[in-house]
């Protein structure tokens, strides 16, 4: 009886080793399962800079990847490289072959590279470049482009005016400084507006070419400042986006004054609405459904191991995808509801409503 009793015992122990080890084998193949359960992955910046992340990007890219049957995530890292970078280890761990990254500054952006590549993954500088990374693809616009018709666009406003021959005193104010994108809009709108302020033609505003860290609220407090140093007396604006231009909007109202020539980009809603009522001259419409598409169509090929399609040139030595940007004012807004990168319900509203054709 005893023998039984310890013969018993013994099962007991043995069947609960058993039991554990199961356990913890189960706990070791979790992850295993988890490392295959996506294939591709993208790594957008914030929901502040611009609106597009959140109201374009993001549907786009998950419609993309859908549409072709390849698994995928599209995370955002609110404006925080450290979580951008715990993403893309997540995304590496869950398996994914191919990262589409829209940095948000080089020091982090190199790291999720140099940390993908060295996983056997392949990375897209999406939108921005990672000037010096081991991208394999770059998708993007245009960028001095994007400068060039804003700067063209201003001009054409100052002349529309009158003011042009008035020796107008003009602000700018930039992007981010870290971010290339930023660095290459200026290079384009400088690149025509310097020559007018050598010449006479254009006056820089004292303390008028500003960086805002794409910031509203930055460049909201800069505007401010720029028109106290100026006696208020600012001809026209150079913003490089829209959110930036609302900041000047915004100002100018809150100072009693009229509208100014002022430059946007995006396309956002708010954006359309501030040029239909007369307070922005233009914005540059990126077309971020053929953006999202070329850079989804880039990742699928590479998963699929075919060639990456659209490539057009390089930049900084990497293969790239550059796109055409378009001007966009009162004339030609419509285009943006033609193509359905806006809804005219977004536009045409309230106090806005007037306005529409």
């Amino acid at each position: 009886m005893k023998n039984v009793r310890w013969a018993t015992a013994a099962l007991t122990v043995i069947v609960a080793a058993g039991l554990l080890v199961a356990a913890a084998s189960a706990r070791v193949s979790s992850p295993t399962k988890q490392a295959a359960s996506i294939q591709a992955c993208a790594l957008l910046p914030d929901t502040t800079s611009s609106t597009r992340y959140t109201l374009f990007d993001a549907p786009y890219l998950k419609a993309a990847f859908k549409a072709a049957g390849v698994s995928a995530t599209v995370v955002n890292a609110h404006n925080d490289p450290q979580k951008q970078k715990s993403q893309a280890q997540q995304c590496l761990a869950q398996g994914a072959k191919v990262i589409l990254l829209d940095q948000l500054d080089a020091t982090s952006g190199a790291s999720i590279t140099n940390l993908a590549v060295s996983r056997g993954a392949k990375v897209i500088d999406y939108d921005r470049l990672v000037v010096g990374s081991k991208a394999s693809y770059y998708v993007s616009f245009q960028n001095p482009v994007v400068g060039k018709l804003q700067a063209n666009g201003l001009i054409a406003a100052l002349k529309a005016r009158g003011k042009y021959s008035q020796h107008p005193v003009i602000a700018e104010l930039n992007g981010d400084i870290k971010d290339n994108n930023a660095k290459l809009f200026k290079q384009g709108y400088d690149s025509i507006l310097k020559p007018l302020y050598k010449n006479g033609t254009f006056k820089l505003a004292k303390s008028g070419d500003q960086w805002t860290q794409w910031s509203a609220t930055v460049a909201r407090t800069e505007f401010d400042q720029m028109l106290a140093q100026n006696g208020n007396k600012i001809d026209a604006v150079l913003a490089a986006n829209d959110g930036i231009a609302g900041a000047v909007v915004a100002s100018l109202k809150a100072h009693g004054l009229k509208s100014i020539p002022l430059t946007g980009q995006d396309a956002t809603p708010t954006g359309v609405q501030f040029i239909l009522a007369g307070w922005q001259s233009g914005t540059v419409y990126k077309s971020v459904r053929r953006e999202a598409n070329a850079a989804a169509k880039a990742a699928i090929a590479i998963i699929k191991k075919k060639p990456v399609p659209g490539v057009n040139g390089k930049v900084s030595g990497t293969k790239s995808i550059l796109l055409t940007p378009v001007w966009i004012t009162k004339k030609n807004y419509t285009l943006l509801f033609k193509e359905g990168f806006l809804k005219k319900g977004q536009v045409c509203n309230g106090i806005y409503k007037k306005y529409c054709k």
